[in-house]
């Protein structure tokens, strides 16, 4: 009798007692430091690290994973997710589910993504209750790109922002701006992820962010590439079917949402402004891939509390879209991609490059909040002040776009070996690239820059150009070991975008091809006065053309380098490649 009662007490008493116990020390072991501070911490880098590598020890469907290596030496992680333990790119493919990268802290100050994604990844991994949300999709979480700006952590790394309490910075450790870098790749952070998105090819793909700006009532805002730098039927699909899904489950997860906000002359009455992103900006460099992107900024005024769980509602909104709509994404990014390959690369369609916001507009309600202005003591200038005062108002919404340039894009471009840097780089955008095995004569199409302007001051560590540019036509001989970049493939966007130099985020406009403006021989007067009169002797035309300059152009008349700079032009002696774009088009 005496066991049976030990025995109940035990069942009844004790055991229960352990079980709670047990429960409480495993929900203690998964709370996030944001969590136990009250919501106003975030974890250092060794911490983010520490957490992502228990998760990945707990569950079977998730496995930690380095891509490359920061300037400092700090490993960059990202953590696989894959009910079928498909934790290769090769293997992934196969199972046939799509891939979400999720990538955060590219910009380290603005780190709610990081937090967002351990309590979210929680759900799904240890709690379970969020489990079905991998039953049809791969999820790619990188806890930090940015990571040697990461450990940069102060209080006092952005001005603007209302917590957390320690944050790190927006630039790497080399001074650069990821989010500035996606086509031209300087940095080693953005080498290695070009070639991990390469490798993995995600389906959906997230940035995520805090804003700077004026305040008003949405806690998070969002920008997508839905014009005419996207593939139209991406473009239709996120305007009729993801966007208005993706607002509705934030708003109903109680927070206010809304597209990013860029006010007309930084003034709201004026209305809101919409823009194409350039590729150098993840969601514009998603778009080139022919892959939907989402960009997410909280407000940077709202508690940290309120942005990391707005943050984690805008992450489950896509992952439940995406896991309830596995074929439909998948069949999406396919038409992209056999888009460029059948339609943009046969020169049936041109590639925008460029894109203008029209004077069109539509109403929007804004929800700001209201400000009083007045002049500063400090400054001399205007002082706003916002006093808290919630406000609605209509507004002006600037949202049509259209296509300022584009080109149509040839069969294949040429670019000589000495080039073999672009290459590189080409590589990392998967892009395949052929080399001509034996000299080759090829009809082509070549460019020569005119009106040519450098910026001032070096922007993200290059000197940036912009030029015009004449074409001509020729038939070279094109030696053996010449990179052919065939333009039959998905990545066609991507090759236009980065080989035109009117493209905005081209190499040539992010000073790859600097030396070319630069002229290495030149003449002595007293030389070119023996040849340039042989000239005139000689051809006739020339000297009516000559002639004809001195009397229309004073300047030039009265220049006597000018007058014998004109003959050099025309002379043997030039330098025929000055000015000329070494990469060509075989139309």
């Amino acid at each position: 009798m005496r066991i049976i009662f030990t025995l109940l007490v035990f069942i009844t008493i004790v055991l229960p007692l352990q079980i709670l116990l047990s429960q409480n020390s495993n929900s203690n072991k998964w709370k996030t430091d944001f969590e136990k501070s009250g919501y106003l911490v975030t974890e250092t880098y060794a911490q983010t690290v520490e957490y992502f590598n228990m998760l990945a020890e707990a569950s079977p469907y998730a496995k930690m994973t380095t891509f490359g290596v920061s300037p400092q030496g700090r490993e960059l992680y990202c953590l696989i997710v894959s009910k079928d333990k498909t934790f290769t790119p090769e293997s992934s493919k196969k199972k046939g589910k799509p891939v979400i990268l999720i990538e955060n802290g590219i910009h380290a100050g603005e780190i709610e993504g990081k937090d967002a994604s351990m309590l979210l990844l929680r759900e799904i991994l240890i709690t379970k209750e969020k489990e079905n949300l991998i039953d049809n999709c791969v999820l790619l979480v990188v806890p930090i790109f940015n990571v040697d700006g990461h450990e940069r952590f102060g209080k006092y790394n952005r001005i603007n922002q209302n917590g957390p309490v320690n944050m790190g910075w927006r630039t790497t450790s080399q001074n650069l701006n990821l989010n500035r870098d996606w086509t031209k790749a300087d940095a080693p952070e953005m080498q290695a992820m070009l070639k991990f998105f390469s490798a993995w090819l995600p389906d959906f793909f997230i940035d995520t962010h805090t804003t700077d700006g004026a305040d008003y009532q949405y806690t998070i805002t969002y920008a997508m590439e839905k014009f005419d730098n996207i593939y139209g039927g991406t473009s239709q699909w996120l305007k009729r079917n993801f966007i208005p899904f993706m607002e509705k489950k934030v708003n109903d997860a109680g927070f206010l949402i809304a597209p990013y906000l860029s006010f007309v002359d930084h003034d709201v009455s004026k209305g809101i402004v919409d823009w194409a992103a350039t590729p150098r900006f993840s969601q514009g460099y998603a778009a080139i891939q022919n892959r939907p992107g989402l960009l997410v900024e909280t407000h940077m005024l709202k508690p940290y509390k309120d942005r990391v769980f707005s943050t984690k509602a805008i992450l489950n909104s896509v992952i439940e879209y995406v896991n309830d709509h596995p074929r439909q994404i998948i069949d999406l990014n396919k038409n992209a991609d056999d888009n460029s390959i059948n339609v943009l690369a046969k020169g049936k369609q041109y590639l925008a490059l460029s894109f203008r916001t029209t004077d069109k507009s539509k109403n929007f309600l804004f929800k700001g909040i209201k400000y009083k202005i007045d002049t500063s003591e400090i400054s001399g200038g205007e002082r706003i002040a916002y006093t808290g005062e919630k406000f609605e108002k209509e507004v002006p919404y600037y949202e049509d776009i259209e296509v300022k340039d584009s080109v149509l894009l040839p069969k294949e471009y040429l670019i000589p070996v000495q080039w073999k840097n672009i290459i590189e780089r080409m590589k990392l955008h998967g892009i395949n690239v052929d080399v001509l095995n034996k000299s080759k004569k090829f009809i082509v199409t070549e460019y020569k820059f005119k009106n040519v302007e450098f910026v001032k001051n070096p922007y993200e560590g290059r000197q940036t150009v912009t030029c015009d540019y004449d074409e001509f036509k020729d038939t070279v001989l094109v030696p053996a070991g010449t990179f052919i970049i065939k333009t039959n493939q998905r990545t066609a966007r991507v090759i236009g975008n980065l080989l035109e130099p009117k493209g905005p985020d081209s190499f040539l406009r992010w000073g790859f091809f600097n030396t070319i403006f630069e002229r290495t021989e030149y003449f002595e007067s007293y030389v070119m006065e023996k040849v340039a009169a042989k000239m005139i002797k000689d051809n006739p035309e020339l000297k009516k053309e000559f002639e004809d300059k001195l009397e229309s152009n004073t300047a030039f008349a009265e220049s006597p380098r000018a007058r014998l700079n004109f003959f050099y032009e025309r002379s043997p002696y030039y330098d025929k490649e000055y000015l000329v774009y070494p990469v060509m088009r075989v139309d």
